[in-house]
């Protein structure tokens, strides 16, 4: 239950980031290509982001760890919006950016309001 969770907290904070594509220069079709992207995002996370962070390892130890998991989190992003069609990044790494930011901050709030819930 929680997996399915996590997959509908990750489409709806990827499609609310689409809505505000003016600000954020992500664009996503509709809401099912959130799902589709939410789920791709969610096994890139999974497959690709620890072979990613042991090339980075040596690089955690010299700069801030905030700054990698940034980039960790930019890359993940620009590869599901690489291999998605209907999930686009208008300006490029600077979409990756703001996205990356836009969907940890809104995920953590979805989060807090299920926690307040209960769910």
């Amino acid at each position: 239950m929680d997996l399915i969770i996590a997959w509908l907290v990750t489409a709806v904070s990827l499609f609310l980031i689409a809505q505000l594509s003016q600000f954020t220069g992500v664009e996503i079709e509709d809401f099912k290509k959130a799902l589709i992207s939410s789920a791709v995002f969610g096994l890139l996370n999974l497959l690709v982001r620890p072979v990613l962070g042991l090339f980075t390892l040596p690089l955690t130890v010299v700069f801030s760890s905030f700054i990698i998991t940034l980039l960790l989190n930019m890359a993940i992003f620009g590869l599901a919006a690489w291999l998605v069609r209907g999930f686009y990044l208008r300006r490029g790494i600077w979409s990756a950016l703001i996205g990356a930011l836009a969907l940890s901050f809104i995920n953590s709030i979805l989060y807090e309001v299920l926690a307040n819930v209960g769910i």
